[in-house]
């Protein structure tokens, strides 16, 4: 399931030139491709400090002998992302995903009626429940070319919904966020944030060194804008708000749900997240493979870092999607929404 140096966002091109060469053998090739694969790993990886680098090369160089191609030599990424403990980056090439071997959830830590949905890929959803709260789901995405016109579209759904009822409070769903790109989870929720510091990326040391912020609809890393939306009517960032979460809300889902912390009138119901609040960046490797590198560690708008997100109010296996009044964690939400 979850995105050098001061590190912008989740998912940004990090590449490096590599020279166009020629190769005599297959292990020509596949010792061009691992060198590569530790001098990016070596430059911006998180905790490249804690890794004996001469150690996982000839371990990993020594593996690499019985191989007869660059692509069965793919097979050793596993292993090097085993060895040097990158459990949030990935390796990517014609359609293959390569990652370490590392204990995340199983189908046995959710429901059936979770399990079930989630096989459906479910897509963003804005609606209004009993007439008073408004329901967003917001999965798992990946940014499509047109960035401004994709977050516009979700933007306006939810535009729909606040101009035409008079509702009590809202509900964000975050429990089939697996993780994608930030900027069309973020933009769409513009209202309900306003224009404020949203999170940001620490280095090995805690240290900020880089910060997201929100501004009359513009998306900025750094001051400098991503993508942008234009907003309509009144904001939101006063209105009870309940962020709904899972142990499959991960990467850039727990950044989702880590932007809503300091704000007021928030609350975070459900299960603990997934645990992969490191930010990661694209890296390009030789032969049209990349990966996504752990660069940095995710914080909130205070600066604070969390290992995983915690709810305030704890609820476990009462997902009913058949029927979202009957769901515990809904019902949990309006609570908070209806309180004094």
């Amino acid at each position: 399931m979850k995105n050098l140096l001061g590190v912008i966002l989740l998912l940004l091109l990090f590449s490096f030139h590599l020279q166009a060469q020629s190769f005599k053998t297959s292990q020509d090739s596949i010792q061009y491709f691992y060198k590569n694969l530790f001098e990016t790993m070596k430059k911006g990886y998180l905790f490249k400090e804690n890794v004996d680098w001469e150690e996982v090369a000839l371990a990993i160089n020594e593996n690499c002998k019985q191989y007869y191609s660059f692509e069965e030599s793919l097979e050793e990424v596993s292993n090097v992302f085993d060895l040097t403990n990158a459990d949030h980056s990935k390796l990517f090439y014609n359609n293959q995903v390569f990652s370490g071997n590392f204990e995340g959830p199983t189908q046995d830590d959710f429901t059936e009626q979770w399990v079930r949905k989630y096989k459906t890929t479910p897509a963003f959803e804005v609606t209004v429940l009993d007439d008073k709260y408004g329901y967003i789901l917001v999965p798992a995405m990946r940014s499509e070319k047109k960035l401004n016109k994709q977050a516009q579209r979700m933007y306006d759904e939810i535009y729909k919904i606040k101009s035409s009822h008079t509702l009590q409070g809202w509900i964000i769903d975050l429990r089939f966020n697996t993780g994608g790109d930030i900027w069309p989870m973020l933009l769409p929720l513009y209202d309900f944030l306003g224009d404020t510091k949203v999170w940001g990326t620490l280095d090995f040391n805690k240290k900020l060194v880089s910060e997201v912020t929100l501004e009359e609809g513009k998306y900025k890393a750094n001051a400098k804008k991503i993508a942008s939306i234009k907003p309509k009517g009144e904001l939101l960032d006063n209105v009870k708000v309940a962020v709904i979460t899972n142990m499959a809300t991960g990467s850039s889902g727990e950044v989702t749900a880590l932007s809503f912390k300091g704000r007021s009138h928030t609350i975070f119901i459900g299960d603990k997240t997934y645990g992969k609040t490191t930010t990661n960046v694209g890296a390009s490797l030789p032969f049209g493979a990349y990966m996504t590198l752990t660069v940095g560690y995710d914080c909130d708008r205070n600066g604070t870092y969390y290992e995983q997100i915690s709810p305030d109010v704890t609820v476990k296996k009462q997902d009913n999607f058949d029927n979202l009044l009957l769901d515990g964690n809904i019902q949990e939400a309006i609570k908070f929404i209806n309180a004094h």
